[in-house]
């Protein structure tokens, strides 16, 4: 109704403007019939102009007002209801924190799916276009850099096993495009036995697409059983008939000018080995985030991390080539002085250390290693490794080995990073003998020459006398523990025998709970008495003796127990016959019983159990008038904060 009224005022209106120009033009003097006619011809005109104005206006009037009942929200018959955005089936899953919305629920259970068996985002990767390009992300100064002409020709490996098919073929492209025609020798790709049908016959038939436009470009090899990746990226170097050799993982994609640079540094000194900078391609949406440079170390354990370049190894060109300490898997080398250092480790197996042996081998044997900022890679980054669930045994096993052929008497680090005894550790490292005859015949360097003048920043650690954990004595199964972090506060919780649990005794007498720091700009917590309460805290142990706090614990060692090599072995199966919780004897502090067996000392029971050996006490009155949490250990020897048991190992 309102709308009807609304075309009635402006009709009444329209009427009305219409009369007063008629009126108006009547009262004028009469002009000569022809100007008169073009008088009337521009009063219509202007009318319809007007008329067509007030149209537009009674169109806009004429508009329905939003409505507000129930009844008039209520959808037409006719009209269509919104999609409904689906609902997350997967809301805790890492791949749908940033990605995946407007995914249909059959799309999410794919992607999830395909999430799971590769640790990337294999479902999106499937849409991406094969030969996307990448941002360049260089420094605008490599951008003005000019290589030689006459550059080594380059074989590329790229490794995989069990790999989306879509993300090798991606990294085939990317190489194919990204690198001179004139510089490519070759595309090697090594399969360390995968097991998924797809990257069978698929994979040869887009070799053969590839054939088309480079014949003979790409080559194919498969290992009949798994080998791991130090022997996958052997068989790569084996095949390669280009003058250098460039080792990759297949999840990468190469970038505008990576290889150049490269070839530029092995040109103007073939013995050193070199390696790109890692762009990150992120695991969920796959995109591109630019990467600082970085040199590239590890710790005593022999993990992987990023490093500052040291200052007298920067420039103020930010932009040229760096000296590293090692490497971190993607490398290129001279091909011919690789195999005279003795290319790969094959006695590596599975998984870790074959790269950072590369790089000590390299530096002590007559070579170097430099990360080249103006080559640039673009690397996923898994969020899980499905091929291998748990690094630590093979990453474990790879450690020793490296160690035990070069790091001389330094080895001991490794073995005490990893809380496994000197001697008779039960753990096969392969026959070492051939890699130690290599070392002999390179002449190389002793590994004290690689601390001093490559990694100074590496702790020696020649202060440890004994790592492993402490034991609580009174409450089975239970260990010290750094507690909460950020926190001051140690506690006792249930063996796990990791990192937060570990304890190392140095010579001056200081615990240090909740791991050793590798680096020497790194930070230990040592367990210190507060001097109020009776209670231990942590303290960053610098800061603590320049505070001289109380942090030194006195306490003499009676026995140790050995590992014995039992094959296989569980951590807690180390110390036997005693169970996990009496892995540091308790009784041994009143001689002058030698050798004596635990249950002849207070005879006549046999046998006895822990709280039959001070009747009639029960457990909890033996140390009177200390709290519980003051029995740190079973006899009065120290004040109560200095009770600690004593440590798996002794060096």
């Amino acid at each position: 109704m309102r709308a009807y009224f609304r075309v009635g005022v402006i009709g009444a209106f329209l009427f009305f403007v219409y009369l007063i120009i008629f009126m108006t033009g009547w009262w004028r003097e009469e002009k000569p019939r022809q100007k008169h006619v073009t008088n009337q011809e521009a009063m219509n005109r202007k009318l319809d102009r007007i008329q067509e104005s007030l149209n537009k206006l009674a169109n806009l009037l004429e508009k329905p007002e939003k409505k507000s009942s129930p009844e008039e929200l209520s959808p037409n018959e006719n009209q269509k209801e919104p999609k409904k955005a689906a609902q997350k089936l997967y809301p805790n899953s890492e791949l749908f924190v940033k990605w995946g919305d407007g995914l249909s629920e059959e799309q999410q259970k794919e992607a999830e799916a395909l999430f799971q068996i590769y640790g990337y985002n294999a479902f999106l990767s499937n849409q991406i276009a094969l030969n996307r390009e990448l941002p360049d992300m260089r420094d605008p100064r490599c951008l003005k850099k000019k290589y030689p002409s006459a550059l080594p020709s380059v074989s590329v490996v790229l490794i995989y096993v069990n790999e989306a098919l879509s993300v090798i073929k991606r990294a085939v492209r990317s190489v194919i495009t990204n690198t001179p025609q004139r510089l490519l020798r070759e595309i090697i790709l090594v399969d360390d036995h995968s097991t998924y049908n797809n990257l069978g016959k698929p994979v040869e038939d887009y070799i053969v697409e590839i054939h088309k436009e480079r014949p003979g470009l790409v080559k194919r090899v498969w290992h009949t059983s798994p080998m791991g990746l130090s022997q996958a990226r052997i068989s790569g170097w084996e095949h390669a008939t280009g003058d250098v050799v460039a080792i990759l993982d297949a999840h990468i994609e190469a970038t505008r000018g990576w290889a150049e640079p490269l070839l530029a540094q092995i040109k103007a000194d073939r013995t050193v080995v070199v390696s790109p900078v890692f762009e990150k391609l992120h695991f969920d949406d796959l995109h591109v985030q630019r990467h600082m440079s970085f040199a590239q170390g590890f710790d005593w354990a022999l993990w992987c991390m990023y490093e500052f370049f040291k200052p007298n190894w920067n420039d103020v060109d930010e932009s040229q080539p760096q000296k590293s300490p090692s490497l971190m898997g993607i490398f290129a080398a001279d091909r011919g002085f690789l195999g005279e250092i003795g290319g790969l480790d094959g006695g590596m197996t599975v998984y870790g250390g074959e790269n950072v042996e590369l790089g000590i081998r390299a530096w002590l044997c007559g070579g170097s290693v430099e990360v080249v900022p103006c080559s640039r890679v673009a690397h996923i980054e898994r969020a899980h490794k499905p091929y291998a669930p748990d690094l630590n045994p093979s990453m474990r096993r790879n450690a020793l080995r490296l160690a035990e052929i070069w790091l001389d008497e330094y080895k001991k680090n490794v073995f005490i990073a990893w809380n496994v005894p000197l001697k008779d550790h039960g753990i096969d490292i392969g026959d070492v003998s051939k890699r130690k005859n290599l070392r002999e015949k390179l002449e190389c360097k002793p590994f004290s020459w690689y601390l001093e003048n490559v990694y100074p920043s590496l702790e020696q650690w020649d202060d440890i006398l004994g790592y492993g954990v402490l034991q609580n004595s009174l409450v089975k199964q239970q260990c010290v523990d750094q507690g909460d972090v950020p926190g001051s506060i140690p506690v006792l919780y249930d063996c796990h025998l990791e990192e937060p649990q570990k304890c190392f005794y140095n010579t001056e007498g200081e615990i240090i709970i909740g791991g050793l720091r590798s680096h020497k700009y790194s930070r230990n917590r040592c367990l210190v008495d507060p001097g109020s309460g009776s209670i231990p805290t942590l303290h960053e142990c610098n800061t603590a003796r320049l505070n001289q706090l109380h942090m030194n614990w006195d306490f003499r060692q009676v026995s140790w127990e050995q590992w014995e090599p039992w094959e296989p072995w569980e951590p807690w199966e180390l110390w036997e016959p005693w169970e996990p919780w009496e892995l540091w004897e308790r009784w041994e502090l009143w001689e002058p019983w030698e050798p004596w067996e635990p249950w002849e000392l207070w005879e006549p029971w046999e046998p006895w159990e822990p709280w039959e050996l001070w009747e009639p006490w029960e457990p909890w009155e033996l140390w009177e008038p200390w709290e519980p949490w003051e029995r740190w250990e079973r006899w009065e020897l120290w004040e109560p904060w200095e009770r600690c048991q004593r440590f798996l190992s002794v060096i």
